[in-house]
């Protein structure tokens, strides 16, 4: 989707305007029919494996050799001091694990497998593996899991379970996005002071959600999409949604005041905010098609969930908000909040007008300390360690937590991420050249225990369990891998391969930072080329992205430094030092160099505006700041509290995400408009809007600069 010209838009608000009762029909029956596809949806699932990667051939191998060998497992770990493997704790842990083969996706039909007990006698592990792919076991089983294991409990036999079943089973009830959205309504009432006025943004975003939801599921059924990428396109759509339906209905009232015939109100407000939304929407889209460029599968899905949440929103914004501003017409701010009437100052003597004066007083002071600020922020991320969190992350209380540190109590915390090494033979050489690896595996001072070498049916590959001395997440865990492909399989006298969770981790997190450069190589460029387009300044583009960057750094820094697991790390629930997974800084860069634009956008569209009506820089920044302070302030407040909820989630990967969108905004709303746009435009001056003449004639017409209509007093 690419901006439309001035003219598009004001003849689609036009026809929104005169046919509202067809638009909003026309929702509402896209609206009931996603839901009634709903059922048509898919399973989540994601192949986390690294194209090209030895823990990808090792997994390839095991695949075909060993069907037997599911990776995705149910644990169930207990503890009896009197001995985990007596006549009276086996019965019992046999009973369980019947009951659990019973349950949809858990081991139907498959024979017990074999207990492991630990060296002392008190520690079992028993591993059912599942029968159907992780998104295709019902949530159901994971809770009924958990249930009977609780009565399994008692008289000295203390039962936990694993597994990301279980898991996703113990997660609360609580919802991010109901806590955002409550958040986000009590903003919106404040910044209208009208039910009416406040209902639209939020209508929007409920829209947005309810559709992209089923479509997601459609995705899912032709395409591999995280179980995590629903929570984001969620997270990302209600933001974006209510954040660009509250630009337009803040103009669309502003026109009324000007005054202006609702009709009218409503071709002006899509005509000049719903081209700010289209230009910072398709930033959005943009960034998120950048995801393709990282080359790893599971990352595809979850662009294009989010990126169908975007393009449903921005629709929406530019076509059922200027319908439902049609039905309000003068009523808008019908419904008032008690106490909200309060007559509008203006803004050129408010608060942000003098804020912005004083800056442009002393630009060099402002501009140094802004970017300070953001250097500040941004120094963690120079220890940012990419890896993948284990199970130890878990909250203490869960299940899954006491059942990690009893299988590291047991068996070592390696246990916890055996690596296998797979390689396949031809003949008993190969065989026994894959034992003589064995052997020397166990004198590795890393190696914790090493499984004897199994063989497949047809003799045709061997595989060794590895159990290293430290977690899966530990740093010692990582070199051990990097030693032994290095150091010790090559002279193994078969081609050998090193795979296991733990090394599709580390190799995913090698293949992220080799292809980073090409991904934000990318993004900038396509970024860049359409806020030309839109602003017809070369350095207004420029400094639009370095900004960015600046404050993705800054958002990346607070996200790096929560994983420390320090004092504000506890305050959100990482109680410990985590590694930060690798998808998250993509995805992070991915959806912020689009975000971080909306609220540049937002402001130097009515800057431009301003400019184009009276040609003085200087006064068209303190307009334009003045003017759109107050519903920039108000966006940011609700992104931040939808982005923000995602502290809540116990998944680890989402709180991180969330707060690191959070803070970004955060950063945007305050350090960069506030400070370091009015001071670099004010040092700038006219050269601001410098466009060489060659490229002038080269750039199609349109964008943001078409012919702007007067301009209008804040809402």
């Amino acid at each position: 989707m690419s901006p439309s010209p001035p003219g598009r838009l004001a003849r689609l608000a036009d026809r929104a305007f005169r046919r509202r009762r067809a638009v909003v029909a026309a929702w509402i029956a896209a609206l009931a029919a996603a839901f009634a596809a709903a059922g048509l949806g898919g399973d989540w699932s994601a192949d986390y494996s690294t194209p090209g990667s030895e823990s990808r051939a090792a997994a390839e191998l095991i695949g075909d050799r060993f069907p037997e060998r599911n990776p995705e497992t149910v644990d169930v770990v207990w503890q009896a001091p009197a001995g985990a493997d007596s006549a009276a704790v086996t019965q019992r842990i046999d009973r369980l694990a019947a009951q659990a083969r019973a349950l949809d996706g858990i081991g139907r039909g498959a024979a017990p497998g074999a207990a492991e007990i630990s060296a002392d006698g008190t520690i079992g592990v028993l591993r059912i593996p599942l029968t159907e792919p992780m998104g295709a076991v019902p949530r159901e089983s994971g809770e009924r899991l958990i249930e009977l294991a609780e009565r399994a409990r008692g008289a000295g036999l203390r039962i936990e379970l694993g597994g990301q079943l279980v898991a996703n089973a113990q997660e609360g009830e609580i919802s991010s996005e109901l806590v955002g959205l409550a958040i986000a309504a009590l903003v919106l009432l404040l910044t209208f002071g009208s039910v009416v006025a406040a209902g639209m943004p939020l209508a929007t975003a409920l829209f947005g959600l309810g559709i992209s939801s089923a479509l997601i599921g459609l995705l899912a059924a032709v395409l591999d999409v995280p179980d995590w990428a629903p929570a984001l396109a969620s997270m990302l759509g209600i933001g974006v949604g209510i954040d660009y339906a509250l630009l337009i209905v803040t103009r669309y009232r502003a026109a009324l005041a000007a005054p202006s015939t609702p009709r009218e109100a409503v071709v002006e407000s899509v005509a000049t905010a719903g081209r700010s939304v289209l230009i910072a929407g398709t930033t959005v889209v943009i960034s998120l098609l950048g995801l393709f460029l990282m080359g790893l599968p599971y990352l595809y899905g979850a662009a294009l969930a989010t990126i169908l949440a975007v393009l449903i929103v921005m629709a929406a914004s530019i076509t059922l908000v200027p319908a439902l501003m049609a039905f309000a017409g003068p009523r808008i701010d019908r419904l008032r909040i008690p106490g909200s009437r309060r007559r509008a100052g203006d803004p050129e003597t408010g608060p942000a007008a003098r804020w912005g004066r004083a800056v442009q007083r002393r630009p060099w002071v402002a501009a140094i300390a802004g970017v300070a600020m953001l250097l500040v922020l941004a120094a963690p991320f120079a220890g940012l360690r990419l890896g993948f969190p284990d199970r130890g992350n878990d909250a203490t209380g869960t299940t899954t937590r006491q059942a990690y540190d009893l299988v590291s109590q047991g068996f070592g915390p390696g246990a916890n991420g055996p690596l296998l090494a797979a390689a396949a033979t031809g003949d008993q050489a190969d065989r026994d050249a894959m034992a003589a690896l064995a052997e020397r595996l166990r004198a590795e001072p890393g190696v914790a225990a090493v499984e004897e070498p199994a063989t497949s049916r047809a003799g045709d590959a061997v595989v060794v369990g590895v159990i290293p001395r430290t977690s899966p997440q530990d740093r010692t865990t990582e070199e051990l891998v990097e030693h032994l492909r290095a150091d010790v399989l090559p002279d193994a006298g078969v081609p050998v391969s090193l795979g296991g969770q733990t090394a599709a981790f580390v190799d995913q997190s090698a293949a992220t930072a080799d292809r980073l450069p090409l991904f934000i190589g990318g993004v900038v460029a396509l970024s860049f080329l359409l806020l030309l387009l839109s602003f017809r300044s070369v350095v207004i583009a420029l400094k639009a992205g370095a900004m960015n960057l600046l404050s993705i750094a800054a958002a990346h820094g607070v996200v790096a430094y929560l994983a420390k697991g320090g004092w504000a790390g506890q305050l959100v629930g990482i109680d410990s030092e985590t590694p930060v997974p690798p998808f998250i800084p993509v995805i992070m860069f991915a959806v912020l160099f689009g975000l971080s634009m909306d609220y540049e956008v937002f402001l130097l569209s009515r800057v431009r505006e301003e400019y184009l009506s009276r040609r003085d820089t200087a006064r068209a920044v303190t307009q334009g700041l003045a003017r759109t302070a107050r519903v920039i302030t108000a966006a940011a407040l609700i992104m931040v509290a939808v982005f923000g909820a995602f502290a809540l989630s116990p998944d680890v990967s989402l709180k991180l995400i969330g707060l690191g969108l959070a803070s970004a905004i955060l950063v945007d709303a305050t350090i960069v408009r506030m400070v370091l746009v009015p001071a670099v435009m004010q040092l700038l001056g006219e050269r601001s809007w410098w466009l060489p003449r060659w490229l002038d004639r080269v750039l199609p017409e349109g964008g943001l600069e078409g012919r702007s209509p007067a301009p209008a007093p804040a809402g």
